[in-house]
């Protein structure tokens, strides 16, 4: 059983007291910055993915920017680093909006605001427009992806995605089999299809960044490009396609509006 002596640290205080706070639950390798101190594996204070998409939108500089599911932070430091004015980040899954505190107070971050919520119902609210919004690594981990799209649409001209798409051909048999059908559907006068994944026992894992919820549904490839002129992003850029990822297809994708 827990006692409250458990809750106490009886070293000097380091970073590395902070991420401990979360040992074997991060994905991302901290920027040099931080010192030497042992998190993730995952280069994402440093991804080059986010730095191709930035190049390709004009940058951020001077400009205010929405983050959705900052995961651990790592966008959200290359965008304060990148010249953004601001940077407002929400994340739903509580773990991961206490360890962007930790990463925001290990790093000196200033110009970045942590929302805990839900970042679509952040999104009805009207919340303003932004120069810039990045969605990595969400759109796959929604319900109705389209509903997604949509509400960026409302908010900014200009929009980085890296997301995984559902193609059988690209997927392993195990994953593939995690899959249901195809099924029709429309959202705001766009039609397309959807395939529901379940999580599994995935969702137990320590460290589990998807959904809240048991399923969520993916996009085909094409239907995603389809949904970006939907709305009325005219120039889309797409790169870093990963076809042999372990966890599916995936691209970058660079979108605005002309």
């Amino acid at each position: 059983m827990s006692t409250a002596a458990d809750h106490y640290v009886t070293s000097a205080p380091s970073a590395q007291n902070a991420i401990d706070l979360f040992k074997d639950e991060w994905s991302s390798q901290f920027p040099p910055e931080a010192g030497p101190v042992q998190a993730g594996e995952w280069k994402l204070f440093e991804d080059t993915r986010l730095a191709w998409g930035l190049a390709r939108l004009g940058g951020i500089a001077g400009g205010r920017a929405l983050e959705l599911g900052p995961l651990e932070a790592g966008h959200t430091y290359m965008l304060e680093r990148a010249g953004a004015t601001s940077v407002i980040a929400v994340e739903g899954n509580t773990r991961a909006y206490l360890k962007c505190l930790i990463v925001k107070e290990i790093l000196g971050m200033k110009r970045a605001q942590f929302l805990c919520g839900d970042f679509v119902e952040y999104l009805r609210t009207a919340p303003g427009t932004f120069d810039l919004c990045v969605a990595s690594g969400v759109l796959y981990h929604m319900k109705n992806p389209v509903e997604l799209i949509g509400l960026l649409s409302r908010v900014t001209d200009r929009l980085y995605l890296w997301s995984h798409y559902f193609d059988k051909s690209m997927m392993a048999p195990d994953l593939a089999a995690k899959f249901s059908k195809g099924i029709a559907a429309e959202h705001d006068g766009f039609g397309h299809t959807l395939y529901r994944q379940s999580y599994g026992e995935s969702a137990q894992r320590p460290g589990f960044c998807g959904a809240g919820t048991r399923f969520s549904h993916w996009m085909g490839h094409d239907d995603v490009l389809a949904c970006l002129r939907h709305y009325g992003f005219t120039r889309i850029d797409v790169d870093y396609p990963a076809r042999d990822h372990p966890y599916g297809p995936n691209f970058a994708i660079a979108a605005a509006r002309s």
